[in-house]
């Protein structure tokens, strides 16, 4: 991943309502929510959250697809991980480190 890159999806990230919006994105998994179910979940006005998922999908976080009168939002993981591996590239310069939830890692 490219620097400017996970800047772009940093600050996507940078802003609670689209933090909130991928993250209920993320926990619906490959099936995806519709703007409806985010919007009644989340409750935010539809104006407001089409501005943010624009946002998210600009930064290649979300993708979003057609299926017949709905459109569907989806995490983009590819682009999680991706930036996830961006973000601990040079952890503990290749050392073994503590990453959160492995038990396989030690402290730095």
């Amino acid at each position: 991943m490219e620097e400017s890159t996970a800047i772009q999806s940093l600050a996507a990230l940078a802003q609670a309502m689209r933090l909130r919006v991928f993250r209920s994105l993320v926990v619906a998994g490959p099936q995806g929510r519709t703007p409806g179910q985010l919007g009644e979940e989340l409750e935010v006005a539809g104006a407001t959250l089409s501005f943010h998922l624009k946002e998210l999908a600009n930064a290649g976080l979300v993708t979003q697809q057609r299926d017949g009168r709905n459109l569907i939002y989806r995490a983009d993981f590819g682009q999680m991980n991706a930036l996830l591996a961006y973000l601990t590239e040079h952890c503990c310069q290749g050392e073994s480190c503590a990453v959160a939830g492995s038990e396989s890692c030690k402290p730095c």
